[in-house]
């Protein structure tokens, strides 16, 4: 069996009864940073071995796994923060265990992009998640897709990339766009700036950006 672990975006008060359940029971944590889930597991006083699993090690690291889960481990995964899957690894072994029939159960619990799409006060009976834009190949193609999609667009962003970022918005989206940036979420220092693009575009320049950023733009008229 494998559990698809979802742990708190910030606040670990929000780990939910059944996660710690779960990890205390298990055999093996896959964990995208050890020293992040270590933190989390010792809050909660777990005592699980824990194995690294990210992006620069998952396809050296996945036959072995999937041969420990075809032999009766069970296995929970834990990513940074948030949900695994979503813009963090697990595709890879989720796939790997859907064709070798080993029992996959994902629960529910925390992913940044929803809150922000439910806080910013734009329309979310329809959006479009991107995850993290492409850095150059492919990124103005994307953009110039974008500018005519009419479900509100949800998007991850770096710091350091985020006022570049709406510098493009405006370019191919006008700057009259509304949006709102969620930095922080579920931290001491959340901030939601809602507004136009130009406008938030204009207090990130200002103040400068901090922490894990979630952009959500409304969609073409």
């Amino acid at each position: 069996m494998l559990y698809i672990v979802p742990s708190p975006i910030g606040n670990l008060a929000d780990m939910s009864f059944r996660a710690v359940e779960v990890l205390k029971r298990v055999d093996l944590i896959l964990a995208e940073d050890t020293r992040t889930s270590s933190v989390l597991l010792k809050h909660y006083d777990i005592q699980k071995p824990l194995t690294p699993y990210h992006q620069h090690n998952e396809h050296k690291v996945l036959h072995h796994l999937v041969e420990q889960l075809l032999a009766g481990k069970k296995m929970a995964m834990l990513t940074d923060a948030g949900t695994p899957g979503i813009s963090d690894p697990a595709f890879l072994l989720v796939r790997e265990c859907v064709k070798n029939n080993i029992p996959v159960e994902t629960l529910p619990g925390a992913t940044a992009f929803v809150p922000a799409l439910v806080n910013s006060g734009l329309p979310i009976n329809r959006f479009c998640f991107e995850g993290f834009l492409p850095l150059k190949k492919g990124r103005q193609t994307l953009f110039k897709k974008l500018a005519e999609e009419e479900r509100t667009i949800v998007f991850y962003e770096s710091p350091m990339r985020l006022v570049k970022t709406l510098e493009e918005c405006i370019q191919y989206f006008g700057p009259e766009r509304r949006c709102c940036v969620s930095r922080e979420l579920t931290k001491l220092f959340e901030e939601n700036k809602r507004g136009s693009l130009r406008e938030v575009r204009d207090h990130f320049k200002e103040r400068g950006v901090k922490g894990e950023i979630v952009v959500v733009i409304e969609g073409a008229s």
